[in-house]
């Protein structure tokens, strides 16, 4: 065996663990920028969120050349995390009725950032619609799932389908990233208190 024969394991097992840490340091960036763009909205400073992810402008300029190919890498990257808490706040919340309530937190957070995509997008429809309907194909089965799980359990009342509730929380969040006085989050959560099954 010679020596480059030798180093190839080597070489090889430190490779999984560079692209490990590239998506890790990614997924910091994407999270320090949508919760830059929920209390200031997408045209914030990029400074703002190197700052807040730990990183120089850089990094992130490396990562997403324009300010729309950030926006909508934060667009998915909370389509994903939406659609992944769905069963996890099932699993570990004290009932399904609190799981849907801090499942609308979270989409509301969402909401406020993709209100600002068209305008980063500069006024791509195509791009916007085909965004859209990944949003709806993929968080519309997590809402029903919850909505159906809190109806099971005699906390709501059944009937309220998903598709209906996503669009008023959606209109909720209208403006929201503009108005600091204007509390989307608290408006939506009365929303859901308002779905409850009268005892």
């Amino acid at each position: 065996m010679n020596d480059s024969e030798g180093a190839g394991p080597a070489a090889r097992s430190g490779a999984p663990s560079k692209r490990a840490d590239a998506r890790r340091n990614k997924e910091t960036l994407l999270e320090a920028a949508a919760a830059v763009f929920v209390t200031s909205g997408v045209e914030a400073p990029v400074r703002d969120i190197a700052a807040r992810a730990g990183v120089g402008m850089g990094t992130i300029y490396r990562h997403f050349p324009t300010r729309a190919d950030l926006v909508i890498a934060v667009y998915r990257h909370q389509v994903e995390a939406c659609v992944e808490a769905g069963p996890a706040l099932l699993a570990t919340s004290a009932s399904p009725h609190a799981a849907l309530r801090q499942w609308i937190d979270l989409f509301v957070d969402f909401l406020v950032t993709k209100h600002g995509l068209a305008a980063a997008l500069q006024s791509d429809d195509a791009g916007f619609d085909t965004l859209h309907t990944y949003f709806i194909d993929r968080l519309l089965p997590v809402c029903t799932q919850l909505l159906d799980a809190a109806a099971g359990a005699g906390e709501i009342r059944s009937g309220m389908g998903a598709y209906p509730l996503m669009r008023g929380v959606g209109n909720l969040c209208i403006g929201a990233e503009h108005d600091p006085d204007y509390d989307a989050r608290r408006l939506a959560g009365l929303l859901i208190t308002g779905l409850r099954e009268p005892h």
